[in-house]
């Protein structure tokens, strides 16, 4: 994963995208990481794989 400072992000806006389309990016800020900027495609993916466990797990009030 790729670190970049808000500074270089903020001005390198292009370089994050393209940067964040091939793997994760994490932004610092006062050297310390504050977001993590990734592919849309693979948001999509973490969001999937949290709904198919959501579904898995048991409902409050329910027996296991």
């Amino acid at each position: 994963m790729q670190t970049l400072s808000a500074r270089d992000a903020k001005y390198n806006f292009g370089r994050l995208i393209d940067t964040a389309r091939a793997e994760p990016v994490t932004v610092e800020k006062h050297g310390r990481a504050v977001v993590v900027v990734l592919a849309v495609e693979e948001y999509e993916r973490l969001k999937a794989i949290e709904s198919e466990q959501s579904a898995k797990a048991p409902r409050s009030g329910e027996k296991k």
